[in-house]
């Protein structure tokens, strides 16, 4: 049985990387005992802000096995999103790199469900679901778990070889496989660039979010009015930030992504301040069709436009 452990695990890693994911890892689907104090904690000190979400299902965020029946092992992949295309004017609003080309989550799914149906055709039926940051899956728990790297000062998770900009996911089975046990050490020593170049503060600490304060959080997931505190320190972003994993050492080693749904619109980048300033409706549903920006609709985005309209 060990034999086969050792082949299945070697298995879905080949076929991952054949996909295109930049890394797979697999962990003991187990308890996550040491997130679990941490994660109550910031949920008390209402660091998720409108994110209500976050308060639900508790348990099954901590217990892979409360969300798929049976599991045994969590399979964590990376995707790679990285991009040296910049937006045309550098006066205009911007975009986070990751929503350059098609949604992730769309892109990712698919993938995963390939990679399913092959380890049912080639191993045999097995039970399990895929996870693409729309369930109670600590995704970077569950990576850093794989020893696909630590959890940097910013929280998000580094990897050594190729920084942080990359997507993860999961897929949850219900099959024994073999696990990688070494987690990776903590690189990030007295490194303090991240926490030092956040505009809002959002970085309270090393390895502490406040996710209410975080420029991607005001503008995707807060619904209601920007708060005027943050006023002339939005750095420009109108959907998303990359301020922290752009002055990450650590991204020097940052390769660039192959995945076509990752290019991005072909009219995206040419946008101009001006453009995105009097963007119409028309203009955002041919543009962001397929994109991740649509989570935020043409309201949120205006918003934000109209925000960063507004100095001290």
């Amino acid at each position: 049985m060990q034999q086969n452990r050792s082949a299945y695990s070697k298995l879905i890693k080949a076929e991952a990387k054949k996909l295109g994911f930049l890394f797979c890892g697999i962990a003991k689907a187990e308890f996550l005992e040491h997130e679990a104090p941490r994660l109550e904690a910031w949920l008390n000190k209402g660091m998720h802000g409108e994110m209500q979400y976050m308060e639900n299902y508790f348990d099954k965020r901590l217990d892979p096995r409360l969300l798929v029946d049976g599991a045994k092992s969590v399979i964590s992949l990376g995707l790679n999103y990285y991009t040296d295309n910049t937006q045309t004017d550098p006066s205009a609003p911007k975009i986070s790199k990751y929503a350059y080309g098609q949604d992730y989550h769309t892109v990712i799914k698919s993938k995963l469900k390939q990679l399913l149906a092959i380890l049912n055709e080639k191993i045999g039926e097995i039970g399990g679901r895929a996870f693409v940051d729309s369930a109670p899956v600590l995704d970077k728990a569950w990576a850093k778990k794989a020893g696909l790297g630590w959890i940097g000062k910013n929280t998000n998770l580094i990897n050594q070889k190729t920084g942080s900009f990359f997507f993860l996911a999961e897929l949850i089975v219900d099959i024994e496989l073999e696990y990688d046990i070494e987690p990776t050490a903590d690189h990030c020593g007295t490194c303090t660039r991240c926490i030092d170049a956040c505009p809002t503060d959002a970085i309270v600490g090393p390895y502490v979010v406040d996710g209410s304060r975080c420029i991607s959080y005001l503008t995707i997931e807060l619904k209601n009015e920007i708060p005027q505190e943050f006023k002339g320190k939005m750095d420009n972003w109108m959907f998303g930030c990359d301020i922290c994993q752009d002055v990450c050492p650590w991204n020097k080693f940052s390769v660039l992504n192959n995945e076509p749904a990752f290019d991005p619109h072909p009219e995206l980048l040419d946008l101009n301040s001006n453009d995105l300033r009097e963007i119409t409706e028309d203009v955002f549903q041919k543009v962001f069709k397929n994109s991740a920006v649509k989570r935020t609709k043409f309201n949120g985005l205006k918003r934000n436009i109209e925000f960063l309209k507004l100095r001290d």
